[in-house]
């Protein structure tokens, strides 16, 4: 039986999401940070290591918002005007606005200097070369009109340092001309599986083997946090290749984080906390109040040649268990790895659809799938087997949250509460 690491420590999900969060927000400041600059059709998904700001007023003039015709709100509001000329997009006014005059404008047009509104062609009737407005129409001063700066100004603060890029965010960057961005490099996570059991996925598995999902999983988890996935070798349940394995991953392959799924529970072959103390690895949780997910672990372990600490999950080894405790814990850490400010993992409320009967003393992740039906989003459950069920859990698109208690002893939640939902990529 390995020796135990340290005093078991247990917290609930939300110390334990706490104190994963707030190693979070003390690492190294993102100055330390290693940088590269990427064009900007390959900058999804990156972090931003420098802002990005307004190159210019925006818009630069005063924009029309509508088609319709720019002239004076005093002037139609009283009497027809005469149409003198038209501007479009691209093009600037260059005559002035006589009295009584309007000038035919389309969408995204710079304003004439003189007019102070747009009226849309809706709310005119034309006749010949005048216009007036429709019955029981008024103008204002600035109607259909963005003004100059309005949006914003020129040096403005658009996306700040540490935003984790999205379409929006390329968008607004591409106005602005930015045709390469700086962004923080890619964290090196390792990923180590382990256990006797397991078999290369390229492998004909044996009647009481397994083949090595979680390696990949969480490699496609790691990749959608943004950082760059390292797959070691499986690891058989032997304390000194597994202590070995990790010096490995931490001084030869230099890993930023590392990942060890399986080897965490109470068995007589589970050996990652052992050899983990081995390496003088301090532990800040050995558990936590969850299901699936409870024997996960949490620490530091020394670089004795960088004089340094690496972060390291040790997570369970059944796959369910892997992914969740992944998007509940390893994912905020990573993200600030990343140099992404803000990166806790995402929840979201629904109602639920049917009745839910729970067991307390545990916080609950269930398969669900999340539905959206004229705004009105509602979650069920999937049925499934447990925490290896991987067919069940490939038709989630979320994990339900059961609390691990509810309000006055009851046992169930009822059909259409409001309930939390962990949302997943």
């Amino acid at each position: 039986m390995p020796t135990d690491p340290s005093p078991p420590l247990v917290l609930s999900y939300s110390e334990a999401s706490c104190l994963v969060r707030d190693h979070a927000a003390h690492l190294p400041d993102a100055g330390v940070l290693l940088e590269e600059e990427v064009p900007l059709q390959r900058a999804l998904g990156r972090v931003l290591a420098a802002p990005v700001v307004a190159d210019r007023d925006q818009p630069p003039f005063n924009r029309a918002t509508r088609d319709g015709y720019a002239c004076r709100s005093a002037e139609l509001n009283v009497r027809p005007l005469r149409v003198t000329g038209l501007v479009k997009a691209g093009e600037a006014w260059a005559g002035t606005l006589e009295p009584d005059a309007a000038i035919e404008i389309m969408t995204g047009a710079p304003v004439p200097s003189s007019a102070d509104c747009v009226v849309m062609i809706e709310h005119t009737l034309r006749d010949g070369s005048s216009i007036r407005l429709t019955a029981e129409r008024k103008l204002l001063p600035g109607e259909n009109i963005v003004s100059t700066g309005s949006e914003a100004a020129l040096g403005a603060l658009l996306v700040p340092a540490g935003t984790r890029l999205s379409a929006r965010h390329i968008a607004v960057a591409a106005f602005c001309g930015y045709a390469y961005l700086r962004v923080f490099r890619k964290p090196l996570v390792a990923v180590q599986a382990t256990g006797d059991e397991l078999v290369e996925i390229s492998e004909d598995p044996l009647p009481f083997q397994i083949r090595n999902s979680n390696s990949y999983s969480l490699a496609a988890q790691i990749e959608q946090c943004g950082g760059e996935p390292l797959i070691l070798p499986i690891l058989r349940d032997d304390c000194d290749a597994t202590q070995a394995a990790i010096v490995q991953a931490l001084n030869h392959a230099g890993a930023d984080l590392l990942i060890l799924s399986g080897g965490v529970s109470m068995g007589r072959f589970d050996f990652v906390e052992e050899a983990l103390k081995n390496l003088d690895a301090e532990f800040f949780f050995t558990g936590a109040k969850i299901q699936p997910g409870k024997p996960i672990v949490f620490g530091r372990v020394p670089r004795a040649k960088l004089n340094s600490w690496t972060y390291f999950f040790g997570l369970p080894g059944n796959p369910i268990s892997t992914m969740v405790t992944f998007a509940l814990f390893v994912q905020p850490l990573l993200n600030a790895l990343s140099g992404e400010a803000r990166g806790a993992p995402r929840f979201a409320l629904a109602r639920l659809d049917g009745d839910l009967h729970i067991k307390s003393g545990l916080t609950r992740f269930l398969p669900a799938a999340l539905e959206t039906q004229e705004f009105a989003p509602k979650v069920r459950p999937i049925p499934w087997q447990g925490s290896g069920d991987l067919a069940s859990n490939a038709k989630a698109n979320c994990y339900l949250v059961v609390p691990d208690k509810l309000d006055e002893g009851r046992e169930a939640m009822r059909a259409g509460e409001i309930v939390s939902v962990l949302l997943i990529g």
